[in-house]
């Protein structure tokens, strides 16, 4: 008989000090010496990470009301705009919003020294923020200005909440041009000068539940160093598994996550704000997801390996901006963080993106609280859409060892 194990099982050997618990890193090596079959019998959960620049995300808040009150219209932090069409002092900042006198790429390649990624990471540092806020003047709220300087724990509520995080599987990013370019993969040589990419492969959150089994609506997850949410499937969410070019192997991409958490208990370390040359500001955030062993399936793919999953290789200096469909090649993860990929009979340089130390990191914090029992896990109130395609696999047929 397989493993059949409930949340509510793997909870309570939590509340116990019975858990067993190990990175996704750790679940790797453990299959190739005991076999899927076996890690599934010992393994209660499997740890995840990524941390990486993440731009679709941002902070809700209230300030709260001044003496008159004020209806916002327009407001800003350190200079940035933040959308004040919510309510009289509720507004949404977003990690790529730029100065309005910020050169942006007139000057290219533009700097982007300073967005509200930054203002983000200024935020749960403790630093000191300017609040800047105009409004039209009403009966209830007849102030017209505001200026003053805020900190994190001066507004009522922050939230961080991302629309769109944690990509299953980015592109693998060359450029085929005659020119250098400026992307959000970074900064890409022209003749295929170098190849980056920014998933964390084993690691990597929806690459090791590919198909969203145990990660859903209310999945609690380590988020910019604090507690959060899976509050919904992310924007652009198109999850797809396809075999991948040698036997076992995936090539997974598409899903995405929309997460939310209280920014007051978060870190600076783990939600980082930055400039990438030529493209804009954005919001490096940390995620760890735990992925719980309910059978032998979910241990299989929680346990695959560099060497077993691929990325697509994608042309960004034509194919990319013109939205033509095409991919150059599948390359494996393993064959990423070699530092080289054959590509069209020419070794290219490769470099990551995001932080793998940082998301072994993460995926170790995780293991930790939920070994300490002050991290329950919780069961999707409602699962994410699932794959487009799907993967026959027989598990019970792997070979063992």
């Amino acid at each position: 008989m397989g493993v059949c194990r409930t949340f509510d099982e793997i909870n309570e050997k939590i509340r116990q000090g019975k858990v067993v618990v190990v990175t996704a890193e750790e679940a790797v090596a453990m299959v190739r010496e005991v076999g899927v079959k076996e890690a599934a019998r010992q393994v209660d959960v499997v740890t995840t990470g990524t941390f990486g620049a993440m731009c679709s995300s941002g902070i809700y808040f209230n300030f709260g009301h001044s003496s008159p009150r004020i209806k916002a219209t327009h407001v800003w932090l350190n200079g940035v705009p933040a959308y004040g069409g919510v309510a009289a002092v509720d507004a949404f900042l977003g990690a790529t919003a730029l100065p309005e006198n910020d050169p942006l790429n007139s000057s290219h390649p533009g700097e982007f020294r300073y967005g509200g990624g930054h203002v983000i990471h200024d935020l749960v540092a403790g630093k000191p923020v300017r609040l800047r806020a105009i409004g039209y003047g009403t009966d209830c709220y007849p102030r017209r200005e505001i200026e003053t300087t805020v900190t994190i724990h001066d507004l009522n509520e922050v939230v961080l909440f991302n629309m769109r995080n944690a990509y299953q599987n980015y592109n693998c990013a060359v450029n085929l041009g005659s020119r250098t370019i400026y992307t959000y993969m970074g900064i890409l040589k022209p003749h295929l000068g170098n190849a980056h990419y920014s998933t964390s492969g084993q690691l990597s959150p929806l690459l090791k539940d590919p198909f969203l089994r145990t990660i859903g609506v209310g999945t609690r997850i380590f988020l910019g160093g604090g507690v959060g949410y899976v509050a919904w499937n992310g924007t652009q969410h198109a999850p797809r598994v396809e075999p991948g070019p040698v036997e076992g192997s995936i090539v997974a991409a598409g899903g995405t996550l929309s997460v939310l958490g209280d920014l007051k208990q978060m870190q600076p370390r783990w939600l980082v704000g930055a400039s990438i040359l030529g493209y804009g500001a954005t919001l490096f955030v940390g995620i760890g997801v735990p992925i719980p062993v309910l059978d032998e399936e979910i241990m299989y793919y929680a346990s695959l390996p560099d060497d077993k999953l691929f990325a697509p290789v994608v042309d960004y200096g034509e194919d990319y901006p013109a939205r033509r469909s095409r991919t150059l090649a599948l390359v494996s993860y393993a064959e990423l963080k070699s530092g080289k990929i054959t590509l069209m009979g020419k070794k290219v340089p490769t470099a990551p993106m995001s932080s793998y130390a940082g998301a072994r990191e993460i995926a170790t914090i995780l293991k930790e609280w939920i070994a300490k029992g002050t991290f329950l896990l919780t069961e999707p109130v409602q699962p994410l859409p699932g794959p487009q395609t799907q993967v026959v696999l027989n598990t019970l047929e792997i070979k063992e060892g």
